[in-house]
């Protein structure tokens, strides 16, 4: 029979052939559409078992009840556990019938069986697995990472009776407001290029391909590929055969109608199930989206129980990786091989067998600079406070306000030269980036830097970060991508570097000098047509100062005594983030023309004192 939930679940590789059966049925919705359905069950039929449902538009690959594949580390700890196993294509991949919708519009009204959506999916799914699986328990729990993320949240929303907890992880909570594809209104252009081939239209059930073809960039270098493309515009060619994603993404460049009724976040109400959400500090594709999960389910949920869990890891890294490392970083410990026996497990065992209350409280959250896992009753924790890193001269960075009554700072933002993602050659964008060294751009002249002295205590960021700029110039539009570093004192030991299968995915340069190490902690853009409304975009008047306050996702992380607190303020960040033309024109459809040198300025005088607001911990202790 599967182990227990107490045993070593990284021990030995898991044979689910040996424990479990695999059946694979084709699932009727209510409107007569029939969703392809994998199923594992126990062999061991003594006790019985709660079914927990995962739904994706990736496959359940793969395909055929004799074929078993290999599954991720916190899949592989679940099976282990004993639990009925069900994965399902959702409509219209796949193998699945129907029509996919890119993250479904959710329905609070279905009058008739025609009107279905992801809860209505979820429902329908869950009442078929209640009578024709045999052996369970009755009880149903719901995860997902990513998209399955955002499946998950859709269909614990008017909670079926059956499912009695549900675990949403790195969910797509609003694909326009900071997940995904656009970051504060600016596209995330190499993230969303690399990914839209996924999402071709299929007009029946269709297999995966055997053989994957990746897109052919002609080059190493993303940065020389999307420069050599021009506009955004000419990528669609390169794209061969028509991509109606893609068609969509450049279609909806503001916060209109078809972002905001598929903003999921906005529909979690009458939530009746327990919820672990998890995220990652360092995911570079769903940030944002754990924090807006948990804060809906808090405000519109009073009463269930929430608990919100972030470690030091990368999209899924809590799954697939042992969440040690991340490039040059190292966490300490092995984070997520702790998360999966002391936090997951626990939880749906507790809600969904009769397993011991684990007690988790609101937020579980891995501290960076520490290396800790805090436990706090809020998130972010009550005794933080809002403090403000203010711009000084002389690139100084202090708590203290500027003094002075005319004073800024300006450089010269040229689209043709962009500031590059990172340090090093990259095709597509690697995931090290979110702590990669700022070192190269620190020295650029396109980029300001202020910086604190040398600390002489430690000093605990825990919550949102939020630049808090006064700006002017001379375009009528401009990005402001502000970045929060954490930079290494330069008596600092350099370790044996990692190999790349230790150091993570995408680990960028083999050898790093940690001396001096410019970590980025939190990077962020904002596109500035969009600082009164992302829904009606604004041209600046060339010269005229202007507030641009913005917020980024949160962080927990200490920057230790001796070490310096450093913000960087730049206008590309390239290829990650589209180039502004710095004109006020439809960025999808610019022309070569309207791509102009502009020149920024920032201020920091006593009337209009930029800076970055931080919540501050006074001290390094758990709440009870």
């Amino acid at each position: 029979m599967p182990a227990s939930a107490g045993s070593d679940p990284e021990s030995a590789a898991f044979d689910a052939i040996e424990h479990y059966t695999k059946y694979e049925f084709r699932i009727p919705m209510r409107d007569s559409v029939r969703l392809f359905t994998s199923v594992l069950v126990p062999k061991d039929t003594a006790t019985t078992y709660p079914i927990l449902l995962t739904r994706t538009p990736f496959g359940v690959s793969p395909y055929g009840v004799d074929e078993q594949g290999a599954f991720s580390l916190q899949s592989e700890a679940l099976l282990r556990a004993g639990y009925i196993f069900v994965r399902q294509d959702v409509r219209g991949r796949l193998m699945s019938e129907g029509t996919f919708t890119h993250v479904t519009p959710h329905r609070p009204e279905k009058p008739t069986s025609a009107d279905v959506d992801e809860q209505s999916d979820t429902w329908d799914t869950v009442e078929w697995l209640l009578r024709h699986v045999p052996n369970h328990n009755g009880r149903v729990g719901l995860f997902g990472i990513s998209y399955g993320g955002f499946f998950t949240a859709a269909g614990m929303i008017g909670t079926h009776p059956a499912i009695r907890a549900a675990s949403p992880q790195a969910p797509v909570a609003d694909l326009f407001l900071d997940d995904d594809w656009y970051h504060g209104g600016a596209f995330m252009l190499a993230h969303a290029f690399n990914s839209v081939s996924v999402y071709q239209p299929q007009s029946e059930p269709t297999p995966p391909a055997k053989v994957t073809v990746p897109f052919d960039y002609g080059t190493e270098d993303g940065y020389e590929f999307y420069l050599r493309a021009g506009p955004i515009a000419n990528l669609t060619a390169k794209l061969g055969t028509g991509n109606p994603t893609w068609d969509e993404l450049l279609a909806h460049p503001t916060y209109d109608d078809f972002w905001q009724s598929r903003a999921i976040w906005r529909h979690l109400k009458d939530v009746r199930c327990p919820v672990l959400t998890v995220g990652g500090w360092f995911d570079a594709e769903d940030l944002m989206g754990p924090f807006r999960v948990h804060r809906a389910l808090k405000s519109e949920n009073p009463g269930i129980a929430t608990s919100l869990v972030v470690g030091p890891w990368v999209h899924g890294g809590w799954a697939y990786t042992d969440g040690r490392h991340l490039g040059s970083v190292d966490f300490a410990s092995d984070t997520a091989a702790f998360y999966r026996e002391h936090i997951l497990l626990p939880f749906f065992d507790f809600h969904l067998k009769v397993g011991p209350d684990p007690a988790l409280p609101e937020a579980y959250v891995f501290e960076t600079g520490t290396n800790t896992w805090r436990q706090y009753s809020a998130w972010p924790p009550r005794t933080a406070e809002p403090r403000i890193l203010y711009f000084r001269e002389a690139g100084g960075l202090s708590f203290e306000p500027p003094d002075d009554t005319d004073a800024s700072d300006s450089y010269v933002s040229d689209p043709a030269k962009p500031v590059p993602w990172v340090g090093y050659t990259a095709q597509t964008m690697p995931e090290e980036y979110m702590v990669s060294d700022q070192r190269f751009a620190a020295t650029r002249p396109d980029v300001l830097v202020y910086m604190t002295e040398p600390l002489e205590d430690d000093l605990t960021m825990a919550g949102p970060v939020s630049p808090k700029l006064f700006v002017a110039t001379t375009g009528t539009d401009s990005d402001w991508i502000v970045k929060l570093i954490d930079v290494d004192p330069p008596t600092r030991s350099t370790p044996a570097a990692k190999s790349g299968a230790d150091a993570g995915r995408d680990v960028g340069p083999p050898t790093v000098t940690l001396a001096g190490y410019q970590q980025l902690v939190r990077g962020e853009p904002f596109r500035g047509k969009f600082r009164r409304s992302f829904e009606q975009p604004e041209p600046f008047v060339p010269g005229v100062v202007e507030a641009v306050t913005f917020t980024m996702p949160d962080v927990n992380h200490v920057f230790r005594r001796g070490h310096r607190v450093m913000v960087q303020v730049q206008s590309t960040w390239f290829p990650l983030v589209d180039r502004n033309p710095q004109t006020f024109v439809n960025i999808p459809t610019a022309k070569p023309e309207d791509y102009r040198a502009a020149t920024q300025r920032i201020m920091r005088c006593r009337t209009q004192p930029s800076g970055v607001e931080v919540s501050v911990l006074p001290a390094l202790q758990d709440e009870s």
